[in-house]
């Protein structure tokens, strides 16, 4: 069996200590070069403002089908009648969130005896008057909640996300 002349033998040790400093010179010139590229831009998105509804039209306990950040984003505008978390307009008391669920894409439908979303795959509840947390079920986060503001004629405005939508590896599609 011949051997080749240009193998080193050297030791494990060896051969170990060679490869941790060529990886940690690997990272380190890595790290120089990406905070020179990364410094300007902070891994931001930006979402789009889009109208959902006016408050003068909305009803306690009857939700309004929307659909926000764009058209394949199904959620649902909620007047909930008493002040809850992240609730706008005078009482603030409206709200929307998504309608997928977190934990299969089923979607959601509101009961408004109880204030929840609810997930008829895989019976995941998700408790509107507190942000969206999950009070049951086999979903693994909470309901994506959409920030909302309100202008002076009324309009509320969805204006960002505060989770990841279901299927999806960012919320926004650039154009």
């Amino acid at each position: 069996m011949k051997r080749c002349s240009r193998m080193a033998d050297i030791g494990r040790r060896q051969f170990l200590r060679g490869g941790a400093t060529a990886a940690a010179a690997a990272v380190a010139a890595g790290a120089v070069a990406s905070s020179a590229e990364a410094a300007p831009s902070l891994a931001r998105v930006s979402y789009p403002s889009k109208k959902l509804g006016n408050v003068r039209e909305l009803k306690v306990d009857d939700p309004v089908q929307i659909s926000y950040p764009d058209a394949d984003s199904p959620g649902v505008l909620l007047k909930l009648g008493h002040p809850v978390e992240e609730g706008v307009g005078p009482e603030h008391d409206i709200v929307a969130f998504s309608t997928l669920c977190p934990h299969k894409g089923f979607p959601l439908s509101y009961v408004a005896a109880d204030k929840t979303l609810d997930c008829p795959g895989h019976y995941s509840r998700f408790d509107c008057e507190k942000g969206g947390q999950e009070i049951w079920g086999h979903a693994t986060q909470n309901l994506p909640q959409f920030k909302l503001r309100v202008d002076s004629n009324g309009d509320v405005h969805a204006i960002a996300v505060d989770e990841l939508i279901y299927g999806r590896l960012s919320n926004v599609l650039k154009a």
